[in-house]
């Protein structure tokens, strides 16, 4: 699991903070850069063909090696591709990098949509914690490689090199791919009742191709969503707002780090060295200590200090900017800002488990993680156009208030679940 998050974890920056920093250090606008934003919008809609991955078959691949070990390869053999593509192109054609950075972006969601199936399907619900934590582990060690590791690579050599390096370690996902087990699948699709009501509803008699489609649109589409309305009831609507605006805060601002930084006068390898080395362990332990206090507490009481925490911490961002740029202060400003998100990631993605029905793994998933994505990351889109007009202090202050919708959610949502039990 931790090999399969380092596979996750690569392409991420590599199309969001990483390339930011890229396109700034090549003297692009903070407004054109602000739009690449929108390319990471891939992985808020997977849930569109989240379906496919979950229920359709590959030819020859899916045979020789399962559904979800299947899916996982071809996803990897296009990250490799795109970010070889991305390394040939530079950033002389920017229409042309963000079709690449396109490619790398929709093949890491779909290999987002198949490691999220295998990581709830391979082991029983006691293990699921330790599966969490140890992907989780696996993707920041991925994210260390794809910040700090293609900082010094540019610094040292140029981005085009850079980016072939990272392509190399996409070797990593294939060969653990390679060697895994498929997960076995006999008995998860056994609670499908509502599915097969409105299949024998709407198909009940009918024979043909025709009919087998929509049998099929039923089960792997409109089966996921039923289920899921039917399991959560009056909260359903609510636990998907809420969903939805976790994450608005850090991914909001996230896309302006790098550029933040450089702006400030340090260098990439100080940022390197910081906001990724640094940073990276503070993470960790981060993540370390919201895995313990969700055995502990459960998941609401963790997700409230996270929800708290990620949105103060901006407000750390605004002070940095008004400040002369000193290594001492940045490492103050990263390590709050990683702890905070290292322990909100951590029982986010165990409340995102708790929520899913295997019947549906892949499918309800990538629509949980979908909209915890979408709206920062439209969001985000228009982050440069807001720094150039008010300044960095000012588009903090405004990250920061993104915060607060999740923290008085997740605060409703604990009080509700309290009543109730």
């Amino acid at each position: 699991m931790a090999f399969l998050g380092f596979s996750a974890g690569l392409p991420f920056l590599l199309v969001f903070s990483t390339l930011t920093a890229w396109l700034r250090d090549e003297g692009i606008s903070k407004s054109a850069i602000g739009f690449f934003a929108w390319v990471g919008i891939t992985y808020s809609i997977k849930v569109l063909w989240a379906p496919v991955v979950d229920r359709i078959s590959i030819p020859q691949v899916t045979k020789r090696l399962g559904q979800r070990r299947g899916w996982m390869l071809i996803a990897q053999l296009g990250i490799a591709a795109g970010l070889v593509s991305m390394s040939l192109v530079g950033s002389t054609d920017l229409m042309l990098l963000s079709l690449c950075a396109l490619v790398v972006a929709f093949s890491s969601a779909t290999q987002d949509i198949a490691i999220d199936a295998y990581r709830i399907e391979a082991v029983v619900d006691e293990y699921q914690g330790a599966m969490s934590a140890t992907y989780i582990f696996g993707y920041r060690i991925a994210l260390l490689a794809a910040g700090a590791g293609a900082l010094y690579l540019a610094e040292y050599f140029d981005w085009q090199t850079a980016y072939l390096v990272m392509a190399m370690l996409v070797a990593v996902g294939l060969v653990t791919v390679l060697l895994i087990a498929e997960p076995v699948r006999d008995g998860i699709r056994a609670d499908t009742t509502a599915e097969q009501r409105v299949i024998e509803r709407f198909v009940k008699g009918k024979t043909g191709s025709w009919h087998k489609t929509r049998s099929w649109f039923i089960g792997a589409v409109a089966g996921p969503f039923i289920d899921f309305f039917k399991r959560n009831g009056k909260f359903a609507l609510i636990i998907l707002v809420f969903i939805a605006v976790f994450r608005l805060s850090d991914i909001a601002m996230g896309i302006m780090a790098n550029p933040f930084y450089l702006d400030m006068g340090y260098s990439k390898t100080e940022i390197a060295n910081i906001a990724k080395i640094f940073g990276f362990f503070m993470s960790i332990a981060g993540a370390a200590l919201g895995g313990v206090l969700v055995v502990k507490w459960g998941i609401f009481k963790p997700l409230l200090i996270g929800a708290v925490a990620v949105a103060v911490t901006n407000l750390f961002f605004a002070v940095l900017s008004t400040l002369e740029p000193r290594i001492e202060y940045l490492a103050i400003v990263i390590s709050a800002d990683n702890i905070s998100g290292g322990f909100a990631a951590t029982a986010f993605v165990a409340y995102l488990s708790s929520l899913t029905n295997r019947a549906y793994t892949a499918t309800q998933y990538a629509l949980f993680s979908s909209l915890m994505t979408l709206p920062g990351k439209f969001i985000s889109g228009f982050s440069g156009l807001i720094v150039d007009g008010f300044g960095y202090a000012e588009f903090f202050v405004f990250a920061a208030l993104l915060g607060l919708p999740a923290i008085f959610i997740v605060n409703f949502l604990m009080k509700s679940t309290t009543k109730e039990s």
